[in-house]
């Protein structure tokens, strides 16, 4: 309620002020169009006097002063035609200070002193020197920094500058330099004094107005980077330190914090770079309230610009020792504002960093420097819980990947796995999963064991648990990705030494086997088949080499492979397990290696009995054996005969008749191999095909009690495929009368009551048919084998 009365009445003491100044600029307006001097002073000074007013806040006041500004601006077009008013200037300077108030006074004095200075009567350096003393007459803060303000603007255009028409006959560049300086003191003066206008418990309002006003202090140092005269030897000499005397003297955190802002703005960047131990020696004698960070960052920030846009700059950023200055600056600031929160050191530790990656990218040891202070200053803290200071770290890790674009240049950063360590388990997983990230969107090549190790040591978030104690259990899908994206990882590490690629694959399985076994799942396959693509490289070495010079040999990696997969048992997951066994193998026969091979079939079948308990699993796992050992080549007579009958004693032992019967006829393969002499055992091949045919009867029968119908006849028209493969291949005991019982036996079944229509059976019947009419048709050898069928 008291806010809203305040306002209404500044409102109002606003619209009378702005109603005096329009009264009295009419008729200032009447008495210069009559050439009156004597009524354009009098009335000039009544409407200067509006400005004396102290009711209004600093945005209220601005209004009013602008009104003034534009009525003077009148005023100083008629004091410089001198025969309107018949006065020379020297005495028009003396007649103004005649005025009865001093705020008008100095106001008029300040517009004459523009006209004077023009004229060139008197050196400039003189009237401006006169003029900023004499404006120390109000020290009433908001007054006082209008009334200057107003004193920059109207002689900003009349310094004695380099090239200026006000330069010489004693003017310097050192005077305009002094001047502004003078002004810009006096006003910082009256700024900071603005916080004790009012009681302690308006301060928000105070800080909130001196804010308002910052701008009309700023504008002075704009005005000393304009002077052209002020080179860097000046900037060094006097400009840069007086000001800083004045920004740490005045021990006002606003103040302090606005103006190394502005100098870090306003001034070139090449006088920063060469001034650079003098501006930073003033950061930490700053208050400590004072947001010294942003100032740091702004100043880094220009500076990398600035060795953007220019490379030719670069070697100025070494001789100056940039980066040993802005390391210290940082360093000093954090033990002096010890209270400084942990995010904010870490910040500007990312603002170095970033400066250093596009100042000196190719210094890794300024980058590692950086990752040991901030792990020194991490050293002291638990785990990060602060959400900002992590996400200022994640800053600072993924910076470097982002830069370098490759991990194995970051991978010799010492102090980055170390930075890692204090992020809490969550953010240590989102950041492994941005370096797999940068290395698969990179196409990275990891290639030696020492650097996967250290690769590993950074993701270990994603590949064990770091917090036993957690309790949150992780959304399944998460989990899922995560592991996925470290199974891609592990496919794309790889070196061209088979010696080096081993030390790469046992580094790995060190990692993967401590990682539980919720994990292998996921970890194992892709380490088994990078094994394996080895083992394909080193196929025909048979390990028994002399000595240890050559360790990786396939001998030696399928003891490896059998060690880990072995793990997949304590998961469980036999089904994973099995399917690696024979891919192991396979490999292992590519390697003619026969009692390996012989091993992991044993490993596989062993599995098969113990622990592959499910229908449908057993069904997919006795069709993977049958199909890896049908390609099979290592195995002498009597290895083979073993694994075979044990194949075809478990495909009879399927819990259902069809399963049974199809994987029966499915170990007829295993008897004839078309591609290799001495595997063609046309008996045993016609009593799988027999023996499948008596299961599929079995079927047909046994859903005939349960159902009252005996079903399609599907497994019938199989095994008939199956005998018409085998009876084009030359098996001599598939006879072409054998095919013909065999469709005339699937004839009365499909025309039986009992049996169950069925219209995929029918069309795979009459295809079956349609292809054995075609190949009679077609003429020749095999037209002549097939003329005996009748379809």
């Amino acid at each position: 309620m008291l806010a809203t009365e305040g306002m209404e009445d500044e409102e109002k003491w606003l619209a009378e002020g702005i109603a005096a100044i329009q009264h009295n600029a009419f008729y200032m307006s009447r008495a210069l169009d009559s050439d009156n001097l004597r009524e354009a002073l009098k009335y000039s000074a009544l409407l200067l006097s509006e400005l004396r007013t102290s009711k209004l806040s600093p945005h209220k006041y601005y209004e009013l002063y602008m009104r003034a500004f534009d009525e003077l601006r009148k005023l100083e077009m008629f004091f410089r035609e001198e025969d309107r008013h018949g006065c020379s200037v020297i005495d028009l300077y003396e007649l103004v200070q005649h005025a009865g108030n001093i705020l008008p006074r100095l106001y008029l004095l300040c517009t004459v002193g523009s006209v004077y200075i023009k004229s060139k009567e008197a050196p400039a350096k003189d009237i401006l020197k006169d003029l900023v003393e004499m404006c120390r007459g109000i020290q009433h803060p908001t007054r006082g920094l209008f009334l200057r303000s107003y004193l920059a603007q109207i002689s900003r255009d009349k310094l004695p500058d380099l090239g200026s028409e006000y330069e010489g006959e004693g003017d310097t560049v050192m005077d305009a330099v002094d001047f502004v300086l003078q002004n810009f003191t006096e006003m910082n003066k009256l700024w900071v004094r603005m916080q004790h206008n009012g009681p302690v418990r308006l301060k928000e309002k105070l800080d909130k107005e001196r804010s308002e006003l910052r701008d009309l202090v700023g504008k002075n140092l704009h005005v000393l980077s304009q002077i052209e005269g002020v080179d860097l030897e000046m900037y060094k000499d006097v400009v840069l330190p007086r000001v800083l005397e004045q920004v740490v003297n005045c021990k006002d955190e606003i103040a302090q914090y606005y103006l190394m802002d502005c100098i870090i703005q306003v001034f070139p960047d090449e006088y920063h770079l060469q001034t650079l131990e003098t501006l930073l020696g003033a950061c930490p004698q700053l208050q400590p309230a004072v947001d010294v960070k942003t100032v740091l960052s702004r100043l880094m920030e220009r500076l990398s610009n600035y060795a953007d846009s220019s490379p030719e700059v670069l070697p100025d950023f070494l001789q100056v020792e940039a980066f040993a200055k802005l390391s210290s600056a940082i360093g000093k600031v954090i033990e002096a504002q010890v209270d400084m929160p942990v995010v904010g050191a870490i910040s500007l530790y990312v603002s170095l960093l970033t400066f250093t990656l596009r100042v000196h990218p190719d210094r890794l040891d300024y980058v590692d420097q950086i990752l040991g202070a901030c792990v020194k200053k991490l050293s002291g803290e638990a785990k990060l819980e602060d959400s900002k200071a992590t996400k200022q770290v994640v800053a600072l890790l993924s910076a470097p990947l982002e830069k370098y674009t490759d991990i194995v240049t970051v991978l010799t950063l010492s102090n980055y796995p170390r930075v890692m360590d204090h992020l809490d388990t969550g953010t240590n997983k989102i950041m492994a999963t941005i370096i797999i990230e940068s290395i698969m969107k990179n196409d990275t090549c990891v290639s030696t064991a020492d650097k996967v190790e250290v690769l590993f040591e950074l993701i270990k978030g994603l590949i064990k648990e770091l917090d036993v104690t957690a309790t949150d259990e992780l959304d399944e899908e998460d989990f899922k990705e995560e592991q996925n994206s470290v199974a891609r990882l592990i496919h794309v590490l790889y070196n061209d030494e088979p010696e080096e690629m081993l030390k790469i694959i046992c580094t790995v399985r060190k990692h993967i086997m401590a990682g539980g076994p919720k994990r292998l799942t996921f970890t194992v396959p892709p380490l088994a088949f990078s094994a394996l693509k080895l083992v394909r490289r080193l196929q025909g070495q048979d390990g028994d080499m002399a000595g240890e010079e050559v360790p990786a040999t396939p001998k030696k990696i399928f003891k490896l492979l059998n060690e880990t997969i072995e793990a997949l048992s304590s998961v469980p997951s036999p089904e994973l397990a099995l399917r690696l066994y024979l891919q192991c193998a396979e490999a292992a026969n590519d390697c003619e290696l026969e009692p390996i091979a012989y091993e992991f079939f044993t490993q596989a079948f062993v599995l098969y009995e113990e622990e592959v308990a499910d229908s449908k699993a057993q069904v997919t796992a006795i069709h993977l054996i049958i199909g890896t050992l049908q390609k099979m080549t290592v195995f002498g007579v009597e290895n083979r005969d073993t694994l075979t009958h044990k194949a075809t004693g478990y495909s009879a032992k399927l819990l259902k008749k069809p399963d049974q019967c199809r994987a029966v006829y499915a170990c007829s393969h295993l008897f004839w191999v078309d591609d290799q002499d001495g595997i063609k055992d046309g008996e045993r091949v016609l009593l799988c095909l027999k023996r499948s045919l008596r299961i599929a009867n079995a079927a047909q029968q046994q859903a005939n009690v349960t159902r009252g119908s005996s079903g399609p006849v599907t497994l019938f028209v199989e095994i008939l495929n199956k005998y018409l493969y085998f009876f084009e291949k030359g098996n001599p005991q598939i006879t072409s009368s054998a095919i013909q019982s065999l469709i005339e036996l699937i004839k009365t079944e499909m025309q039986s009551d009992t049996t169950t229509p069925d219209k995929a059976s029918d069309a795979f019947f009459s295809s079956t048919l349609r292809y054995v009419q075609f190949q009679k048709q077609k003429g020749g050898l095999m037209g002549e084998k097939y003329g005996p069928i009748k379809v």
